[in-house]
């Protein structure tokens, strides 16, 4: 008997790209898969336009009312989907767009594999086809997936951008930071799961992730509209990487301390883009919120 699996996509004021999203999800090859939409409160037509969907069964939409970013959003998702009984939660984002064969290559991998791992990832390609750079898997602390030459490759954190986990594992080591908001969530939650079991990059579950540039997220060269996103960020890298013990403070130094001089030397509101990388490294070090676990009768 096949197993449920389910795939959980977050969305915000993005309808073009979630249809596009959906449709890709409709056209997996072998097993497909139950899609659940979390909207987090749109307001540009989503709701309407996944209502104009209702004639697939397997498709089901939950609006949150209100922003709870992309935590809050997975997090949500995530509890609701093992309330309903799946197996197995293939998490994205809605401007993933997922090749046909890619949930057939993490189900292969899961039987491969003999269900003994934390989380699966797949690989992330930019638009021209090359690495998408923002969902490079991390092998360690300092060094990121650079080979693509087997089918699994171990790794120890990856986004939320095509991730795979077994509901049995979530019952485990709880839900998503919710408080988190965005960014550093999906670092955080497979870090959570690679401390206890083996994790791995999947090359043959390959996604398009549809962002408008290649390039990684940088407070140096963003809009001053989006600075408050990286006051988040920050404080929740400290989060992050203050679980890893005394490497991880020497990693998170070291990187705060090259932010700060990469924001000094830019051109743009430079003690700006420095005073709010200190003070999110500050807020850091007093955020400690509390992991949430689905109840005991769920189990």
């Amino acid at each position: 008997m096949a197993k449920r699996v389910v795939a959980i996509v977050v969305t915000y004021n993005r309808c073009a790209q979630l249809l596009r999203c959906i449709s890709a999800l409709q056209k997996q090859k072998g097993q497909r898969p139950d899609i659940l939409i979390i909207d987090n409160g749109s307001t540009d037509g989503t709701a309407q336009a996944v209502a104009a969907l209702s004639d697939d069964p397997c498709l089901h939409y939950h609006n949150t009312q209100h922003n709870l970013g992309g935590s809050g959003g997975f997090q949500c998702g995530m509890r609701l989907a093992a309330q309903a009984g799946y197996d197995y939660l293939w998490v994205m984002d809605d401007d993933c767009v997922p090749e046909e064969n890619a949930l057939e290559a993490l189900l292969e991998a899961d039987r491969v594999l003999e269900g003994d791992y934390g989380f699966l990832s797949g690989i992330a390609y930019w638009r021209d086809g090359s690495i998408c750079r923002m969902n490079v898997q991390k092998t360690g602390l300092t060094t990121k997936l650079k080979r693509y030459d087997a089918p699994y490759l171990p790794v120890i954190m990856a986004t939320f951008v095509s991730a795979f986990f077994p509901v049995s594992r979530v019952r485990e080591v709880g839900l998503p930071i919710k408080e988190f908001f965005i960014w550093a969530d999906d670092l955080e939650y497979t870090r959570r799961l690679s401390r206890r079991y083996p994790c791995y990059a999947v090359t043959g579950c390959r996604v398009l992730h549809d962002t408008h540039s290649n390039n990684k997220i940088n407070i140096a060269t963003d809009t001053p509209e989006r600075r408050y996103r990286y006051r988040l960020l920050y404080r929740n890298e400290v989060y992050l990487y203050r679980q890893e013990g005394v490497r991880g403070w020497v990693y998170l130094t070291c990187r705060v301390g090259y932010h700060i001089l990469r924001a000094l030397i830019a051109p743009r509101t430079r003690w700006l883009q420095a005073k709010t990388i200190l003070s999110s490294f500050r807020e850091g070090l007093s955020f400690h919120p509390q992991v949430e676990y689905l109840p005991e009768e769920e189990a």
